[in-house]
């Protein structure tokens, strides 16, 4: 069968490519097209575009690319509908996602699966109807969600495991057979202990964060005896960290090395996101950053617009807090110090730990790739039954 498969940055890019992988043990023959980045191409996906092009956030970002993110998205319709896919399978990324959803539906061209469902729980809410409308199968990788969509607003879905458990469970065990010269290879020293710095993915976000984690960890770094390394993103040359990382005692790691610095680090400052799920499952402390524009009226829009308490997947799956999220007014580079200070030793850092072990036991056993292949490839050739 024929897959096209859209995701719009690098967390979406490893997830895809894993369902890739799965699809093609289930459906031997399978063949894709994609929106995606290298790990998805690396699977045999023929790329149309790689995320790089649709990876902006913040408004003005978005505004300014406008003309591009719009003739991206006339592409890939027309690619659609010249390809012929037997299905069209999205991955996150919302916004870009249910436009080609509602134009895939629109125009019968074929069903519509969504791998990692949309975080309407979080806000925008409304979208459900667009779902309801123009997707024909959810597939959810966080437990949690299953009440929301068919508890709440009664839309059957697919939970099938979390990927990046499957991902942190995978390395864990290759890791253990494997001789380990990271600390060699990389200029860091073997018997200091290590602060990971997980700005993002996006240069915004980095923009936004890395300044005040650097800040935060000097003191650590020149008289505590910690150092601090910085995990780069994929797509973000090394080069653009350099303009915040001058006055400062901080390593680069090149991308490609972040789950290998998770399983060093004794600590970590980590920007909201996947990176915060990770960060738990290799049992790493952690405090959450992430800054925004007019802190103090995002902070006040963000406590009566979000509808969840938390916006870590960490503390959104245990449901309750297990790592403290400086977000917005609660941002700056004093609470950074104050919140890293408390989980570096201490009963602090015992409770978190804890409370990832609950994280562990929520997400399940599934192996969430497997489990979406073997559902989506039933569902379409059932459907193919019905239609010949």
């Amino acid at each position: 069968m024929k897959y096209y498969l859209i995701a719009g940055e690098a967390s979406g890019d490893l997830h895809a490519s894993r369902l890739m992988r799965a699809l093609r043990t289930e459906d031997p023959e399978a063949q894709f097209r994609c929106i995606g980045g290298d790990l998805m191409q690396a699977e045999g996906g023929v790329l149309l575009r790689h995320y790089r092009e649709l990876a902006y956030m913040g408004f003005v970002p978005v505004l300014m690319h406008l003309p591009t993110i719009f003739r991206n998205m006339s592409r890939c319709k027309a690619d659609i509908v010249s390809w012929k896919p037997d299905v069209v399978i999205l991955v996150d990324y919302p916004g870009f996602n249910l436009s080609i959803a509602k134009f895939v539906h629109e125009k019968a061209v074929c069903p519509v699966y969504y791998y990692i469902s949309p975080k309407i729980w979080a806000w925008k809410e409304y979208r459900i109807r667009n779902i309801r409308r123009d997707v024909d199968e959810l597939f959810s990788i966080l437990p949690f969600e299953v009440d929301f969509f068919e508890g709440k607003h009664h839309y059957p879905i697919h939970y099938v495991g979390n990927p990046t458990a499957d991902e942190v469970s995978e390395y864990l065990r290759a890791a253990k057979a494997s001789n380990d010269s990271f600390p060699d290879d990389n200029g860091i020293e073997p018997d200091k202990p290590i602060i990971a710095l997980l700005c993002g993915s996006r240069r915004q976000e980095i923009k936004d964060n890395l300044p005040a984690m650097l800040e935060a960890t000097d003191d650590l770094v020149a008289n505590g005896g910690y150092q601090a390394v910085i995990a780069c993103a994929p797509a973000i040359e090394p080069e653009y960290y350099h303009q915040f990382t001058t006055g400062h005692n901080a390593l680069l790691l090149p991308a490609g090395g972040t789950y290998k610095l998770l399983s060093k680090a004794h600590a970590a400052l980590v920007t909201s996101g996947t990176a915060t799920l990770e960060t738990a499952l290799f049992r790493v402390p952690q405090v959450v950053c992430y800054e925004t524009p007019l802190p103090r009226l995002i902070g006040w829009l963000r406590r009566r617009i979000l509808k969840v308490r938390f916006i870590s997947l960490v503390n959104l799956i245990a449901d309750r807090e297990v790592v403290s999220e400086l977000v917005a007014d609660s941002f700056s580079v004093d609470n950074i110090r104050h919140q890293l200070d408390s989980i570096l030793n201490g009963p602090r850092r015992q409770q978190m730990l804890e409370g990832y072990d609950d994280v562990w036991r929520r997400l399940g056993n599934e192996n969430a790739p497997q489990c979406a292949a073997a559902t989506m490839t039933r569902l379409l050739r059932t459907r193919q039954g019905q239609t010949d």
